[in-house]
């Protein structure tokens, strides 16, 4: 059996947050797009820090959102209404490093809701430093 392509690039998503959320201020990057998989960079600035050099966990949880919305893209193509009705994360350890990965993967994506996986670590980092699992619903019509 064949992989399918994914329905949008890196490239492709890259824009579409640049265009979308203008003004948001520091952006993570799609450095990865395929099916059902994707990989999100963010380099970390005073704004993501707590004491310490630890990126905090509101940045965490806001990458894993990220990276599971721009995830189900890969599948779906980009759908701007898919909403979060879920996101369960489990903080593992201290996350410290001056850029913070996240990597998603599609568990189901049906017609109604999409499920997905989110493991986030700071780069360079062989441990994940948080564990998400966060469900989009699809609008309808």
């Amino acid at each position: 059996m064949t992989e399918q392509a994914s329905a949008v690039t890196a490239d492709e998503l890259n824009a579409f947050f640049e265009q979308g959320f203008a003004g948001v201020g520091a952006r993570p990057l799609v450095t990865l797009a395929e099916r059902g998989r994707l990989v999100l960079s963010l380099r970390a600035d005073a704004g993501h820090l707590r004491p310490g050099g630890y990126i905090s966990g509101p940045t965490q949880m806001a990458m894993a959102d990220h990276a599971a919305y721009a995830a189900l893209f890969t599948v779906t193509g980009i759908v701007p209404m898919a909403l979060t009705s879920n996101l369960n994360i489990n903080f593992l350890r201290p996350c410290i490093g001056e850029a913070v990965l996240a990597e998603a993967e599609v568990l189901k994506a049906g017609r109604v809701s999409a499920v997905m996986e989110v493991s986030l670590r700071a780069e360079g980092a062989e441990k994940p430093s948080a564990h998400a699992v966060v469900t989009y619903v699809m609008p309808k019509g």
